[in-house]
């Protein structure tokens, strides 16, 4: 793919402060795109939008009411922003569940919903759900995640039937454990519910369905963002593309 596959193309990633999201904001940037990076963190959404010559765009998408009435110009559109918390069904606070929902699928959908007249009217647009392994099967103690990947997995396959005829596709990109802090941060919450060490957890829970025995790297799942918003992709869409290593080998 060239560098400047992308070039006169808006990109708004959210999350895009840290992670697999400052990883895609910087992929997209590579190949031409003028990237809007979307995190409620000032500082870091503005540190990546300097690195890459883009712009922060400081935005708490939990607070999905003022995303209603959204108009949003955006040729790629990435929805990456996303929080964990593991616990079992009896022991999960209700408004942590309905966090997720809002933060993982309501607001996915209002930048949807704002994109879409902008990349209908050029006939050309991109929506890459960060999606999961979890939206494509269930683990024990992640009812809230498992039920808001599953959602995303929806909303995409709609998007896409829906943008076909104006040029734009909609996929979703399915990772295993991601080398993020997100991923760091439930481990403590995995041992404290499997009554296991860190460790253990990785071995155990994190990499044991999978074939390859390693985190996935930020970098490896903005390649496959990349190349689903670049010329080569037009026939992908409606798609879930994981990256589990093997996972759904088994």
């Amino acid at each position: 793919m060239s560098s400047t596959s992308l070039a006169g193309r808006r990109a708004v990633v959210t999350g895009g402060g840290a992670g697999i999201g400052a990883a895609c904001a910087r992929a997209l940037a590579a190949e031409g795109a003028h990237v809007v990076v979307a995190d409620r963190d000032e500082a870091a959404a503005t540190a990546v939008a300097n690195e890459v010559n883009g712009e922060a765009w400081v935005v708490d998408l939990d607070n999905t009411r003022a995303l209603d009435g959204l108009a949003l110009e955006a040729d790629v559109l990435v929805n990456n922003a996303g929080i964990q918390v593991v616990r079992p069904i009896e022991e999960f606070d209700p408004e942590d569940f309905r966090r997720i929902q809002r933060l993982m699928i309501e607001a996915p959908f209002l930048l949807v919903r704002a994109a879409l007249p902008h990349m209908y009217a050029r006939g050309w647009g991109r929506v890459v759900n960060l999606s999961s392994v979890h939206g494509l099967i269930a683990s024990p103690f992640k009812v809230a995640y498992v039920t808001a990947k599953h959602a995303l997995e929806g909303l995409s396959k709609v998007t896409a039937l829906e943008g076909a005829a104006h040029g734009v596709t909609s996929n979703c990109v399915n990772p295993a454990y991601v080398r993020t802090a997100l991923v760091e941060k439930q481990i403590a919450d995995q041992a404290r519910v499997h009554g296991i060490s860190e460790a253990e957890v990785v071995e155990k829970v994190l990499l044991t369905e999978q074939s390859v025995k390693r985190l996935v790297e930020p970098e490896e799942v903005a390649s496959l963002v990349v190349w689903l918003t670049g010329p080569h992709a037009g026939m992908a869409t409606g798609g879930s593309y994981t990256l589990d290593g093997g996972w759904h080998a088994r």
